[in-house]
């Protein structure tokens, strides 16, 4: 480990970010509702895929503050919200513009076919 690595606590294996948005079930249609895009990543805990996407998403997060907010919502513990949406495979990332859906992707994926399918939002 280098002298700049900064290790961020983990909740359950899965490191938190400085980068990301936390959402529930109280607040996850305020933040939704920007006129930012937000990209919002359905997961949880004990998901696989969803730990290989979570540092992606954290990255990007990072990269295109100006663009878009990235907010991950924990399936599990906002089970309104994730059938709100019809969240039926995880991870399901949703792309919200003032409110409203407008992209879907299901399942992990790399950060350049992730930065590819959301190039209209991201340049």
């Amino acid at each position: 480990m280098t002298s700049s690595s900064v290790l961020l606590p983990q909740r359950k294996g899965i490191p938190l970010s400085n980068n990301t948005v936390t959402l529930s079930d109280s607040n996850f249609h305020e933040e939704i509702s920007n006129s930012k895009p937000v990209l919002v990543d359905f997961w949880a805990e004990w998901c696989g895929p969803c730990r290989l996407v979570a540092p992606i998403l954290d990255e990007m997060a990072g990269e295109y503050a100006e663009k878009i907010t990235v907010g991950k919502l924990n399936v599990d513990e906002n089970p309104q919200t994730m059938g709100s949406y019809d969240i039926m495979s995880i991870p399901t990332l949703i792309l919200f513009k003032d409110g409203v859906e407008k992209k879907r992707i299901i399942g992990a994926r790399p950060k350049h076919m992730l930065v590819s399918e959301l190039s209209e939002y991201l340049a």
